[in-house]
């Protein structure tokens, strides 16, 4: 007799196995998903997340993988993404897919016009566009361009887009990961809104898992390519996030932050009255006389919301890489330096982690091996040749320390997952020794357990005496590890805090603030 298909389930994926060559990279994943729920997936980096939403979405098609998918109770056999969506199935992936110089009602309707004739009706696109905007909370132009608004309102975007396809399930890849906690949870209002108005089943992989708690009716748990958990989320009965951790990596962590005992030194870097204009706009200042300093073996942490300069001032003082007519001094042990470029800044000892992996931190067609050592080729050279047991050896190290997932260090940047991405990005500095680490955004998109063992790498780098800022939208995580925190808004340090004795709630209402930071207390 033929097995009944139940009504409130809207999904089943039932033993998806999935090879790539000889890696296994999904071993036996069942999930069931019911109507118009809110359903999380967690799991460490690379335990399989992306692989299971593209295996369902027919990114890797029908064929290409074991098992059966079953959708509104009847067994799918997806070809390409197309298929997916004729069913009501659209994923936005964590890399978001519009193309910066076109509109808002062009992206929207890019691959997917609406005719008149053989003709575009841009008078259609337009008013649907207005329609499906105002359904996710966005009062924008159609002809706004996507460059021109932020990363918080593009992600809105692309769930408009979704509304124009007769959605019924949407699957979202880390859809928080480069938003802010007040972005984050308007994002979730808005799917939350939509389930709740339109029978809208949502899929959602995360790694905040403050936000799961939030938002999500039920969260499963995968590893290593497995299923683990699955939790059901109530009133009654809220998520425990210790055995959520437990479940994601294999281990208890009993505490999100490692206990650190700072050794601090003396003044090791200082910047003084650092200016810098808009690389576009000369007129206008990004940063308008920031000042800070940073001891040997302190951590020291920079707290802002989106558009307060943060990231542009370090890209600026790390080799003038953002911005014009930069101003203001900078000293490494008492002695004013300057850093006309990159190349003169990693000579200085002085290393920077960008926050925009994809762009700046790899070269995605190149290896681990090769990325790793990038930075440092100098000092892994003999008579201008690269010592490749040397390379392999220290590429070998930060793979295991930064517990990147990859079969090999011969993989390409490129077909690593976000976080992993992230991991190596951070060994490619960390291999340098550094003297001075500044870190933009260092555990974006990267789960509980490696976040853990990064602290604790930035910990050891501060106990041999090197200084570290962190930049971090993340306030917990700035209060967890750092000794002083500076906050800025509109390009000026509003102020300089003990990082033990503040709260998030201080932070906010200094990074809210238009009052600069009094000269006397910039420094410590």
């Amino acid at each position: 007799m033929a097995e009944k298909s139940n009504p409130d389930i809207i999904l089943e994926m039932k033993h998806i196995v999935k090879k790539f060559g000889p890696v296994t990279a999904l071993k036996d994943i069942t999930m069931s998903v019911r109507r118009g729920e809110i359903f999380s997936i967690c799991g460490e980096n690379g335990a399989g997340k992306s692989t299971m939403m593209n295996v369902l979405s027919g990114v890797y098609p029908h064929g290409t993988y074991e098992g059966d998918i079953v959708y509104n109770g009847k067994i799918c056999e997806f070809k390409n993404i197309r298929d997916s969506e004729e069913e009501g199935i659209v994923i936005i992936h964590q890399e978001l897919a519009l193309v910066p110089y076109m509109s808002i009602s062009d992206n929207i309707f890019l691959g997917n016009s609406i005719k008149k004739g053989i003709a575009i009706d841009d008078e259609a696109q337009r008013k649907m566009t207005r329609d499906v905007l105002a359904q996710v909370g966005l009062d924008e132009d159609p002809e706004t361009l996507i460059s021109s608004i932020g990363v918080g309102k593009q992600q809105l975007v692309e769930i408009a887009k979704a509304l124009t396809k007769d959605l019924k399930l949407i699957i979202l890849d880390e859809p928080t990961a480069a938003l802010n906690d007040e972005d984050s949870f308007h994002l979730l209002g808005i799917i939350d809104n939509l389930r709740k108005t339109k029978g809208i089943t949502a899929i959602i992989i995360s790694h905040k898992l403050n936000e799961i708690a939030a938002s999500a009716d039920s969260v499963q748990v995968i590893r290593d390519g497995t299923t683990i958990s699955h939790i059901e989320i109530t009133e009654e009965k809220p998520l425990n996030e210790a055995d959520l951790i437990r479940d994601m990596v294999g281990r208890p962590l009993d505490s999100r932050y490692p206990e650190h005992t700072p050794k601090l030194g003396n003044e090791l870097f200082r910047v003084e009255k650092w200016k810098m204009h808009h690389p576009l706009d000369t007129n206008r200042l990004v940063a308008k006389e920031v000042s800070f300093n940073v001891r040997a073996g302190e951590i020291i942490g920079f707290a802002g919301l989106v558009g307060s300069g943060r990231t542009e001032t370090a890209m600026s003082i790390f080799g003038k890489q953002y911005g014009s007519n930069a101003s203001g001094k900078i000293f490494l042990d008492g002695k004013e330096i300057e850093f006309p470029n990159v190349r003169s800044a990693v000579d200085a000892g002085v290393a920077y982690a960008t926050e925009d992996r994809k762009t700046y931190g790899l070269n995605l067609i190149a290896s681990i091996r090769e990325n790793t050592s990038l930075a440092s080729l100098l000092t892994l050279s003999k008579h201008g040749v690269i010592d490749q047991d040397v390379e392999i050896k220290v590429a070998e190290k930060f793979r295991k320390d930064f517990r990147t997932k990859a079969p090999t260090i011969e993989m390409p940047a490129g077909n690593l997952s976000g976080g992993n991405q992230q991991k190596v990005v951070l060994s490619k500095w960390v291999s340098t020794s550094p003297r001075v680490l500044i870190l933009d955004e260092p555990t974006r998109g990267i789960d509980v357990g490696a976040k853990f063992d990064i602290y604790e790498i930035i910990d050891k780098l501060a106990d041999v005496g090197s200084a570290v800022v962190v930049i971090s939208s993340e306030l917990p995580e700035l209060l967890g590890i750092c000794d002083r925190i500076y906050t800025m808004n509109a390009g000026i340090i509003t102020a300089c805090l003990d990082a033990k004795a503040t709260n998030q709630e201080e932070l906010m209402r200094y990074m809210t603030s238009t009052t600069p930071i009094a000269p006397e207390n910039v420094y410590v």
